[in-house]
């Protein structure tokens, strides 16, 4: 008797903290807004602009300012497959998951790579961008002509931070690993003023800020000659809370809607459209 009143209290344990967790997921069918949270300071994937165009997002709580970018476009796309009005609030990049934890915002879309450490925290869906690590140089310095990381023994290179890239700097042979700056624009004036050497950055960053910066210049390496890296280190993802299961199954349909040569027309279109110097 015992054994079975035991039982009985874990199964109606089991099913009472099963039904809280359906209560605090994401409810499709009551919920009318889709809450995205990104940095609006990454281009190509996201940047804030006074402008306003085809694919522009009013920012939340920001008069006068917009969001654009790929980033956007996505988040744009699964809002709509979700029958959902897609708003945007800009955010800090180390204040993106606890903002999505405590319930701030519905979902990342900012770039995030779906790394281990991030994965005990969040939920990640399928990929939306797969990309590749590069060097961004002056294109007056020292390292402009660099094929390997080899090249880059001694020199000063660093990248922004909580990001995976600064993760990536010791694998190059006798770098002086620099502290982290919090933002690319940060990088950016580190590298022009000649403080770093250069900056680890995926290439569709690397490709608009060389676009933006006739003083800047992209090594991309050839395979065996850069960085070491995992699949997860290459392709972004949205991030969710764990509990939005059915969330998550929705955000992946809608993902699965939109084929790579779409996104790669997405992303050059981004390009042509982020600010330019």
């Amino acid at each position: 008797m015992k054994r079975i009143l035991v039982l009985g209290f874990i199964l109606a344990l089991v099913f009472g903290l099963s039904a809280c967790q359906g209560d605090d997921q994401f409810n499709l069918d009551n919920e009318t807004q889709l809450i995205v949270g990104m940095e609006a300071a990454y281009a190509p994937f996201n940047w804030s602009t006074a402008d306003t165009n085809d694919y522009t997002v009013p920012l939340d709580d920001q008069p006068g300012f917009y969001v654009d970018g790929y980033d956007v476009v996505m988040a744009q796309q699964i809002a709509d497959a979700l029958g959902l009005e897609l708003v945007v609030r800009a955010i800090d990049w180390l204040g993106l998951i606890p903002a999505l934890t405590v319930g701030e915002i519905d979902v990342i879309i900012a770039g995030m790579t779906p790394t281990a450490e991030r994965a005990q925290t969040v939920a990640f869906s399928n990929e939306y961008f797969r990309s590749e690590q590069v060097m961004v140089v002056s294109t007056n310095g020292d390292y402009v002509d660099a094929t390997s990381l080899a090249d880059f023994s001694g020199a000063k290179i660093v990248a922004q931070e909580g990001t995976i890239q600064d993760t990536l700097i010791d694998q190059i042979p006798g770098v002086l690993h620099q502290t982290t700056l919090n933002s690319y624009s940060a990088l950016s004036i580190a590298l022009s003023s000649g403080t770093v050497d250069g900056f680890v950055a995926e290439l569709p960053v690397a490709q608009g800020l060389a676009a933006s910066n006739s003083n800047f210049s992209i090594i991309v390496f050839a395979d065996g000659q850069g960085f070491t890296i995992d699949d997860e280190e290459v392709i972004v993802s949205v991030a969710l809370r764990q509990e939005d299961i059915n969330l998550l199954s929705a955000v992946n349909a809608a993902l699965a809607s939109i084929s790579t040569q779409t996104r790669n027309d997405y992303m050059e279109a981004a390009l042509l459209r982020q600010p330019q110097e």
